[in-house]
């Protein structure tokens, strides 16, 4: 770096500056009388001393502290001065816990449920059996561990005992979420890896994040709970796209089954009120309807080293926020090889089916907001047989009913190919008491146009069933 010139040493250099004039124009300088080198030399002094002038001024600027310009006190740009190194302290403390940019968050979901048919009525929260409803989802605690490192790299560990995803085929964990989200080269394009919860459909899995207590029939029988493995994620304006591969609805594959599936989901978001979204999954995922056939012909049923068979999903959803109303929606097909619910005559069917979900809110007063939702499954053939529900389910009232039975000396085909086909009716009520509290209550009428809802105090079987419901989801 350069010195910066003072008064002090400008004045020799200018003196330096005159002699080497003289001594290049020798001439010039004998033709000057004594009255003018006089001018001259009195002229070099005043713009010196400007010099000096001007140099004093910039050095006192340099040295006065920059908070003086806010109007400060030279005692409060001290105490200014000492804040800002303190909080410079605190940073690299924190950087050095590890929790710079790390956020901490969760809630907790008390919720009681009467389920009519079912003969039950129950406060929910953590409990093991998922009470009806597939896996629900609600009774739930979670807390949520987020960090954003330097360099944009992401990471996630989200915790819900016997409630999370990971509960539900990884036994005994208590895993929701444990991903890292890797940029490569900017932060719109993304590696993503871990055990990620499904991202099908427009309804969430946590509770926050969803109107209604339960969720619709098409996220609790036809979509996957959670992927490990890896996906590409870009952002690209008001796209986003997802995809990858990975094992589905399973931390690692059993021995003998050894390909992934590919998954992927694509977003539009049309500012925030509006959008769509589509998603599929093709590829292998573990068969709970059989594992082929024994030494006898026999079917043998699956076990935790079953076959993997191939699994065909796709899905489309959408929103729309206007106002005070809410509309979302969802349709679905599926199928999945060899894991219907009729295999009786050691034949293994496919299972199939197609789904429909809408919900619509209104907000009738600030605080409050009115749900409906309506869900339709057409499940019939084979005998019935979803994505992970490959026998009849008195409960869920997925089969065929009745407490149908195979009788080997009259077999009845007809009968056992016959799924029912479902659908459920709900409305609800929100109550939003502060930022971080919501009361909900609900009713849900489900049905079927078979008797597939047992009773098991009293072995009876209707094509109907109600559910009331209430929770409080409390948030941090």
């Amino acid at each position: 770096m350069k010195p910066t010139p003072n008064a002090k040493t400008a004045a020799p250099l200018l003196a330096a500056l005159s002699l080497a004039l003289a001594s290049a124009y020798p001439s010039a300088a004998l033709a000057q009388s004594n009255e003018e080198l006089l001018k001259e030399l009195r002229a070099l002094k005043d713009r010196v001393g400007q010099l000096e002038e001007k140099l004093k001024a910039a050095e006192q600027k340099a040295a006065a502290p920059s908070s003086a310009q806010w109007g400060m006190t030279p005692a409060q740009a001290q105490e200014f001065n000492r804040i800002a190194v303190k909080t410079e302290a605190l940073e690299d403390s924190a950087e050095a816990m590890g929790t710079k940019n790390l956020k901490i968050s969760g809630f907790i979901d008390p919720t009681y449920i009467y389920n009519r048919q079912n003969n039950s009525s129950s406060f929910q929260l953590l409990n093991k059996d998922a009470y009806a409803y597939d896996s629900g989802y609600f009774g739930m605690a979670l807390i949520d561990f987020q960090k954003e490192m330097e360099g944009g790299t992401k990471w996630r560990l989200t915790l819900a005992p016997e409630r999370g995803v990971g509960a539900t085929f990884n036994t005994g964990s208590i895993v929701h979420e444990a991903s890292v989200n890797i940029p490569l080269g900017d932060l719109q394009t993304r590696l993503w890896l871990g055990q990620i919860p499904d991202w099908t459909g427009y309804e969430m899995t946590l509770p926050p994040l969803n109107k209604l207590i339960t969720h619709n029939l098409l996220f609790d029988f036809t979509a996957p709970t959670a992927y490990t493995g890896a996906a590409l994620d870009l952002t690209r304006g008001k796209w986003l796209i997802r995809a990858g591969l990975a094992n589905v609805n399973n931390a690692r594959k059993s021995p003998g089954n050894k390909t992934p599936a590919f998954i992927y989901r694509v977003d539009y978001a049309k500012g925030e009120f509006q959008g769509f979204g589509f998603t599929g999954l093709h590829g292998k995922a573990y068969n709970y309807a059989a594992d082929g056939v024994d030494a006898n012909g026999d079917l043998r049923f699956a076990d935790a080293n079953g076959r993997d068979t191939r699994v065909d999903l796709l899905e489309a959803d959408a929103y729309f926020i206007r106002g005070d109303w809410t509309v979302q929606g969802q349709i679905s097909w599926g199928r999945q090889r060899g894991s219907a619910i009729f295999n009786e005559d050691g034949q293994l069917r496919d299972a199939s089916w197609t789904g429909l979900s809408t919900l619509v809110g209104y907000k009738f007063i600030p605080r409050w907001e009115a749900v409906a939702r309506m869900d339709y499954l057409r499940n019939a053939k084979n005998g019935g047989g979803l994505f992970g529900y490959s026998s009849d389910d008195s409960r869920n009232g997925l089969g065929r009913g009745g407490g149908f039975a195979w009788d080997e000396a009259n077999p009845d085909p007809d009968t056992a190919s016959k799924g029912a086909n479902r659908y459920a009716l709900t409305v609800g009520l929100n109550y939003l008491f502060n930022q971080n509290t919501i009361f909900k209550f609900e009713y849900r009428l489900d049905g079927a146009n078979r008797a597939v809802f047992g009773n098991p105090s009293n072995g009876q079987w209707a094509k109907r069933n109600h559910l009331l419901g209430s929770s409080v989801v409390v948030s941090f």
